[in-house]
């Protein structure tokens, strides 16, 4: 028996097929063309809120090790990029798993960046990966916590 080489979708909404086909496109623009192996850009969400003293930013990277993560703050943009290449099966009977019939985690990559207040002290930031989630926590400066007066 064969299982079929290519993936085919059920007809649904015409206005999903056109986005799929459209974002199908990009990849494929971004990626280099039909005969590279990669290059998509992974769609994780990015949660970001603030309290007096601090701003947090926690970014969805489900699988990424922390040798994978890249953090710069330059000119109050914070950036966050990932890579993630997943190992090529051996060429000697592809490790006894077979031949790929789809493939489309080979390779993915994360950027975001963000444009800061300038009430974040830059010297000062924390970031942490924990179950595929990156927590970056910055810290505002003292100057421009809110402080309270007392009325004489």
């Amino acid at each position: 028996m064969s299982l079929p080489t290519r993936v085919a979708r059920q007809q649904g909404d015409p206005f999903d097929t056109a986005q799929r086909e459209f974002e199908h496109m990009l990849g494929r623009f971004f990626s280099g063309g039909p005969g590279d192996a990669g290059g998509r850009l992974a769609p994780y969400g990015v949660d970001v809120r603030e309290d007096a003293d601090h701003i947090y930013v926690e970014a969805e990277l489900p699988g990424y090790k922390k040798e994978d993560i890249n953090v710069t703050l330059e000119n109050q943009t914070l950036t966050i990029s990932a890579q993630r290449k997943t190992e090529q099966p051996q060429k000697e009977g592809n490790g006894g798993k077979g031949e790929w019939l789809l493939r489309e985690r080979s390779y993915t990559q994360f950027h975001r960046s963000f444009t800061l207040p300038p009430t974040v002290d830059e010297q000062t930031v924390n970031a942490k990966l924990n179950e595929g989630i990156l927590t970056i926590t910055l810290n505002k400066r003292e100057e421009t916590k809110p402080r309270r007066i007392s009325v004489a």
